[in-house]
Formats: C-alpha cells, structure tokens, sequence
C-alpha cells in the first residue's frame, strides 16, 4: 500500500473512530476486514490517536474565528492526520503532508475543504 493511500484510509477509519467512539484497533479491524494493515497507516491511526489532546491543542491555536468542534468532521480528522506528520514524522517533508491533506479534503469535503485545510496546515508551519 502506498503512502497516499495509506492516509486515506487512516482518514476513513479516524473518522469511523470520531463518529462510532470505538477503538482503533476496532476501527481497523472493521474497516480493513481481512485485508492487511499497512505500517504506515497503523502509525497514522495509532498516533493520530495516542497525541489527539496535543494535535487538537496545536491546531485550535491556529484557527481563526473558528473552534474545533465547529469543524466538520471530515475537515478536523484530515487536520489531525496531518499535524500529526508535521510534529511527529520529521522524515515527510511538510509540503508534501500539506499537499497530500489538501488532494483529502478535495476528495471528501466540500468545495472550500482544500483551501480551509491549507490555510490552517500553513499556520501550523510558519
């Protein structure tokens, strides 16, 4: 599985986890059935997860007239996702993270996603 992939996945099953409340282990197993579970995605889901209080923390300190929970669900787990890489994965250059968030929220949200999410991820790096 490749990495791009792999985040889109790990989007689809945070965001399970952030509407069902279940675990991510659950989440995986539900989502992924029989199919293998990728290591890159494992760490995305698993970290996303273990650090969600100190992602949410940076994030909402970049928001501008908005909270986190006024986010829609889909905007608010591709965030978590990335931020994640941005403070956690040093090795994934942060424009590729910001590109790769920005192709998610095209595909899953609506048609201001992409320029929301890149406008909060640039924040985050500056």
């Amino acid at each position: 599985m490749n990495r791009h992939t792999a985040r889109e996945k790990a989007f689809q099953i945070l965001f399970q986890m952030d509407i069902n409340q279940v675990s991510p282990t659950e989440a995986m197993e539900t989502f992924l059935e029989d199919e293998k579970v990728d290591s890159f995605l494992m760490s995305l889901v698993n970290g996303v997860f273990d650090n969600k209080e100190e992602i949410d923390s940076t994030i909402t300190e970049h928001l501008e007239n908005w909270t986190l929970n006024r986010i829609a669900t889909v905007e608010r787990n591709i965030l978590r996702i990335a931020t994640y890489e941005i403070k956690f994965m040093s090795d994934i250059p942060n424009n590729v993270t910001i590109n790769e968030a920005v192709e998610l929220g095209n595909k899953f949200g609506d048609d201001k996603s992409g320029r929301f999410i890149n406008g909060v991820l640039s924040k985050i790096i500056a």
